[in-house]
């Protein structure tokens, strides 16, 4: 299958919620507006940010037509499909693909894990098999799926068996293998770096593409990481690291998980809360919270666009 390999900042994408916890579809023109003016690169939607495991296959349906709708011409839409049922994970990308996403991508099922690399490429071959004209990106993330399988050996089974494999969302910090991954047939398979705090070491490691929740209103301050490797200038690009890991650390610390959607309220564009068991901070945490990223100056340097972007996206150094 030929594709258009996912480079640059791919934007884990919130799903907005009302008060009730009902979906706020017509948020989600402005969302993409606002990713699309910081300069992200693609959206991967109903993942792990967006909260896909919580939603009904109805509201993921709904949520994938809205932003595929408000992203076309603009921004490639990736979906994530993956269920406990393989059923409903089938419905779900053959939708995908009739709505025009651009490619789907899948977490293994996580009650009854596959416990081989067979049986997860039987697995994923029978979602694949629901959408055969779109790529296909595995999503690793070991730490809540549970299924700890190595990837270069999935990369190499694999492909023998699945003929719309365009790579992985590698969401691990184990940077052996991911290392590994990216030279198994290199150039064949996309390897989008998952884990925000590490982006520069991915970066390090020959990455070209990577998925995260904090792009979402950090996007500037990692395209400036990104420029800054790109251009030879690795101390400043570690210098920026480090202020992203505060950052985040800060946000993890007073909001938890439910802290990263939180933070899109205090940039301006508020997209609700979560559903249980993800908790929303409370007044007194979101407080916390705003009072400890102005202390480090988040506002100024996590949001400031300083580095240019052509007419087709990408970075300029």
């Amino acid at each position: 299958m030929k594709y258009k390999p996912l480079t640059g900042l791919v934007a884990a994408a919130f799903t907005p919620l009302q008060a009730n916890g009902a979906l706020d579809l017509d948020r989600i023109p402005a969302v993409v507006d606002h990713l699309q003016r910081d300069g992200v690169s693609a959206l991967y939607i109903l993942g792990s940010t967006g909260e896909g495991v919580s939603l009904t296959t109805q509201e993921r349906m709904a949520v994938a037509e809205a932003y595929v709708q408000a992203a076309r011409g603009r921004l490639p839409v990736v979906v994530q499909v993956g269920h406990n049922s393989l059923a409903e994970a089938r419905t779900l990308a053959a939708h995908a693909q009739h709505i025009g996403a651009d490619a789907i991508s899948a977490m293994p099922p996580e009650y009854f894990k596959p416990e081989t690399i067979e049986v997860l490429v039987d697995s994923l071959a029978e979602i694949t098999q629901a959408a055969p004209e779109l790529p296909f990106y595995y999503y690793h993330i070991p730490a809540l799926t549970g299924v700890h399988l190595s990837m270069e050996a999935f990369l190499q089974q694999g492909s023998k068996r699945l003929s719309t494999l365009a790579g992985i969302k590698f969401s691990d910090r184990r940077l052996e293998e991911l290392q590994a991954c990216r030279h198994i047939e290199p150039g064949r398979f996309d390897v989008l770096f998952g884990v925000d705090e590490m982006f520069l070491s991915g970066l390090v490691l020959g990455v070209r593409g990577a998925v995260g929740s904090t792009y979402n209103f950090a996007a500037p301050l990692f395209r400036r990481i990104l420029h800054y490797v790109e251009t030879g200038n690795l101390e400043r690009a570690e210098h920026l690291q480090a202020r992203a890991n505060r950052m985040i650390q800060a946000i993890l610390h007073h909001g938890g998980r439910g802290g990263l959607k939180a933070v899109m309220s205090l940039i301006g564009l508020d997209l609700g809360g979560h559903r249980l068991p993800l908790q929303t901070p409370g007044p007194d945490a979101l407080r916390a919270m705003r009072q400890a990223l102005e202390n480090m100056g988040f506002f100024e340097w996590a949001r400031a666009s300083d580095i240019p972007l052509s007419s087709d996206g990408e970075l300029r150094p």
